[in-house]
Order: structure tokens, then sequence, then C-alpha cells
């Protein structure tokens, strides 16, 4: 089985968007509702177990302002305050604030030339994922799962498994792109072998089961940082690397 795709996620994967990204736009949310939640750099990473965003707020109701989940709207509120929150996070994107991870631009494009066909695995909504890339970038994915194309959220492998049935791919066929324990979860968990960008928040996650750690995808001028596997010489990801890989993972199954 030859290597056909990629499945990348986006938050913390392709852009490192939680603490100066989406945690700004939560507080924004917070305080154009005239509400007194405010998450601090250090909650947020604690919060972060939970993926997506409506219940990553409903988790910090339940630890910290039961109350609110007492109300009969609720659950309106949270989604309206989610909706709130994804127009200050495009908004925030727009001005240009976040900038791609160190290597992926570069890796998708010479993935792309190579026939290497891409796709999208995230929680994040359709609106974020198009507000972070630039649209030479975004027109280079064919599949893009987001939001609430699936029910369950990582670490269940729901949206890995929606995008293999879009692709008509095995996963044996593919790579995914990780940057969290309940992302590698999820992905491993629908069959995929799986690389681990690290990010912000996640240097201390179990990674278990990835084919390889590294700090980001590098660049000939800014070689990445090993944290587990081979690099078989190189200093920064390329095809011929993912190929590399994606031969000896499917030969060690």
């Amino acid at each position: 089985m030859t290597l056909q795709a990629l499945i990348f996620d986006v938050d913390g994967t392709l852009a490192d968007t939680e603490r100066d990204g989406h945690r700004i736009a939560f507080n924004a949310a917070f305080a154009e509702a005239g509400m007194s939640w405010n998450w601090d750099a250090a909650l947020y990473g604690e919060l972060l177990a939970v993926t997506g965003g409506k219940e990553r707020m409903r988790f910090y109701c339940e630890h910290h302002d039961p109350d609110f989940l007492e109300q009969a709207d609720a659950d309106e509120r949270i989604k309206a305050l989610h909706a709130a929150k994804t127009r200050h996070y495009v908004k925030l994107l727009e001005a240009g604030g976040i900038p791609l991870q160190p290597g992926v631009t570069r890796l998708l494009r010479e993935a792309h030339a190579a026939g290497l066909r891409l796709a999208i695995a995230t929680t994040t909504t359709p609106e974020n994922v198009t507000a972070l890339m630039p649209p030479d970038l975004m027109k280079l994915f064919e599949k893009v799962g987001a939001g609430d194309t699936v029910a369950k959220k990582k670490p269940a492998p729901d949206i890995y498994d929606w995008v293999l049935d879009e692709l008509g791919l095995p996963p044996s066929a593919c790579l995914a792109f990780e940057d969290s324990a309940n992302g590698l979860k999820a992905s491993l968990a629908a069959g995929l072998p799986t690389l681990v960008t690290e990010s912000e928040y996640t240097l201390d996650h179990d990674f278990s089961g990835a084919f390889a750690v590294l700090s980001d995808l590098g660049e000939p001028s800014k070689p990445c940082q090993v944290r587990r596997g081979d690099m078989h010489g190189k200093a920064f990801v390329d095809v011929e690397l993912l190929k590399t890989w994606h031969r000896e993972t499917i030969s060690n199954t």
C-alpha cells in the first residue's frame, strides 16, 4: 500500500491557535455578553482536556459555575456564546495575528505537487478553518471534516472515519498529523499512522503510539527538534521522509 493522502488536525497542528487565539476569542464573547467568566492561560490549558468549544464551556460550568447549567436556556446561551466566540476568533485571524506552524506551508505545497491528497479532520468550525488558512492553501484540501460534521468529538475516531470514508481510502494509505493526546487517540483509533508535532499546551501529553514526535515540521533553514523517532538523516519533514515513515509503519503492522 503506497502513501496516498495526508490528514491534518488544525488547532495546534497547522497553527498554534489556542492561547492567543481561541482563548482570547472566548473571553471576548464572555465580556460581550456581560459575563464575569475569564479564562487565563493556565485555566485554559486545563480546559483543553475537553475537545469542542461548546463542550469546553459546559465542562467549565460543571466545575466553576454549576448554577449556569440550571437555567432553562443554558444550552441556547452556550450555543450563542460559541457563535460569538467564532466571530471574534475569525476577526483575530483576519487581522493576521496567528501564523502557521514552521514547515506547514512548504509541506502542503510539496505534498500537493507530489500528487498526495490532502484533508482536514478537526473539531473546530469550518469558519475557523477557512479564516486561518490562506486561500491558496485552503484550495489544496480535498476534504474538510470540521465542527459538527460528526456527533462525537475527539478522542472518538468519528471525524477521521468520516474523512477516510469521504476520501474512499483505507487508513493504511494515509498519515495523520496531530498535536494532542486526544487527537492522537482519535487518529490511532481510526487506524491511522500518526505524526505528532507538539504545541504549547501539549508538551507534557502522552504520545504513545505516534511513530514520531517533533517540535514542528521544520524548515531547511530551521531544523525541527526531535522528541522521538528516526528522521533518517533529515533536518525537516518532507514528502520523501513521509513516504519512508509510511513504509515503515505499514511493514510493522
